[in-house]
């Protein structure tokens, strides 16, 4: 557990929540303080859901300390069973409430024997993990419990679909763009004639997860959430899976082919033929998706040896880095990813892709990286978003934490080969282009800030007096940004607050600019 103003990703209860509110007719319980009961209005407003969150918070107050939680959790656990009648209630603390370090595992199964919804309690450590290693493992849980039950029951019915099928693993609420990727998922499978055995946790029912072993394969398309469960899956089931973010166009034939692949093994046991989606690929690269041709325009290659930072969750950071550097021809001076848990698999995919690689949760390491490498453009979060705003730097948001401006109401897919526009577009756009900076400079642009600051871990505010903003205004603006931060750098370096034209001159003696 990590005590900070803000985090890349949220506590652990957050990720259990996402997870029990994205299947449907499952209640969550959080046995948690007043203020820690925020999920259900970030929710509603970031989903734009019409129907309440199904989320109860049973609060932790003055008397529970007095008097214990145990009848006011196993009350609220019954009163929602009473209430909603949902098939399955999971009750999850939070970081704070898990300071009392009361016995919640005795009160779910004290309320299972007495209620009819099953009820479970989200095993995850609360000061270990994170939202999204929460949500992971909250997902392989709940998919475990119902697989083991039904063997129990002996009811598991053992044989395949007819027809190739799949399941995606990991499309639920909150996700960064998860809807419009999963509709490109479907558009996709409808084409290559795979039917979708079942989607889960998002709209998923917990009754029907029995059948998730007839399933041919499984798909995972962002490693952060069901890749436990795929691993699970697979080593109980013998189930294959597929865990390729299908991102850019060079990764998105690679998806297609590994699911020929599977597809193809597993015909061998079938009536099925077998499958050749070569053609398909060079028809969508080529006439579907226009990244392709895009990257050989000259508008791309205006683009050629730009720098930039990518920074995100793992999927998209890997995905955007790979696609910058081999897809557009553009530099990657460093990637990072806050995802400290798959830091080896990271590292392991684009090491061959940029200069350096950035492992860390603390957005003010970020933010002095980004200000020392001074790219051209960032593809970050929100995080970097503001990070940029303050540089004078523009970011494409390409990766969580979402913020509303990522459920947009318009279709834009990361995954698929619409995703690659939609990509193609937020790069390019997301650098200044042309005749932008010469306009900006015509008409004076938008660098009217007295006070400019461009390191983001420093206590001194650098100010500049009438003669040198001046004298900086009459530099070009393709240099004027690099003469500004090297008279910055120069001025901490010598502990000068106030900036005239003779330290000006100083720094550009110093840095030989």
């Amino acid at each position: 557990m990590k005590l900070a103003y803000w985090m890349y990703a949220g506590p652990a209860h957050i990720g259990t929540l996402r997870v029990a509110s994205s299947f449907k007719n499952v209640h969550a319980i959080m046995h948690a303080p007043l203020g820690d009961d925020y999920f259900n209005v970030m929710r509603s407003m970031l989903e734009r859901e019409r129907d309440f969150t199904a989320a109860t918070a049973s609060i932790v107050d003055r008397h529970v300390l007095a008097r214990g939680s145990q009848e006011r959790v196993v009350d609220n656990i019954l009163r929602k069973d009473k209430e909603e009648h949902p098939d399955l209630i999971i009750l999850t603390p939070t970081c704070t409430s898990s300071i009392l370090q009361e016995d919640l595992k005795n009160f779910v199964n004290r309320a299972s024997r007495i209620s009819y919804s099953d009820v479970i309690f989200a095993d995850v450590d609360h000061y270990q993990v994170n939202e999204i290693q929460a949500a992971d493992r909250t997902l392989e849980q709940v998919v475990r419990y119902y697989l083991d039950r039904c063997h129990r029951q002996e009811k598991w019915d053992q044989f395949l679909t007819d027809a190739p099928s799949v399941n995606i693993i990991g499309i639920f609420t909150l996700g960064f763009h998860n809807q419009h990727d999963c509709r490109e998922l479907r558009r996709l499978l409808r084409d290559l004639d795979i039917e979708i055995n079942q989607i889960i946790p998002e709209g998923g029912s917990v009754e029907d997860l029995q059948n998730l072993p007839k399933a041919w394969f499984n798909l995972i398309p962002y490693r952060e959430v069901g890749l436990m469960t795929a691993v699970y899956l697979n080593k109980e089931y013998g189930m294959p899976y597929i865990s390729i973010a299908p991102m850019g166009a060079v990764d998105m034939a690679e998806w297609i082919r590994q699911i020929q692949k599977n597809v193809n093994t597993l015909t061998l046991s079938s009536s099925n033929k077998r499958v050749d989606y070569e053609p398909y690929i060079d028809g969508q690269t080529r006439f579907v998706s226009q990244a392709a041709w895009f990257s050989r325009s000259i508008d791309c290659q205006n683009l050629t040896g730009k720098e930039t930072v990518v920074f995100g969750d793992t999927t998209h950071a890997a995905s955007i880095t790979k696609i910058l550097v081999r897809e557009m021809g553009i530099r990657v001076s460093c990637a990072g990813t806050y995802c400290k848990h798959d830091a080896e698999w990271f590292k392991e995919q684009i090491q061959d892709f940029c200069d350096e690689i950035l492992i860390t949760d603390d957005h003010a390491e970020v933010g002095d990286m980004i200000a020392h490498i001074e790219p051209s453009a960032i593809f970050g979060t929100q995080m970097e978003r503001h990070i940029g705003k303050r540089l004078d730097i523009p970011c494409g948001v390409i990766s969580a934490p979402v913020h509303i401006q990522n459920f947009p109401l318009g279709y834009r897919p990361f995954l698929g080969y619409e995703g690659t526009n939609q990509i193609a577009d937020l790069i390019y756009n997301s650098f200044a282009l042309g005749m932008e900076d010469h306009l900006l400079d015509i008409f004076g642009g938008h660098d009217t800030k007295e006070i400019i600051s461009k390191s983001l871990s420093t206590d001194i505010v650098l100010i500049w007096n009438p003669e040198s903003r001046l004298e900086l205004s009459k530099i070009p603006r393709f240099a004027r940004e690099k003469v500004e931060r090297n008279t910055e750098k120069f001025a901490r370096q010598k502990g000068i607050e106030t900036i005239t034209v003779e330290v000006m001159y100083a720094a550009k003696e110093a840095f030989n600019t």
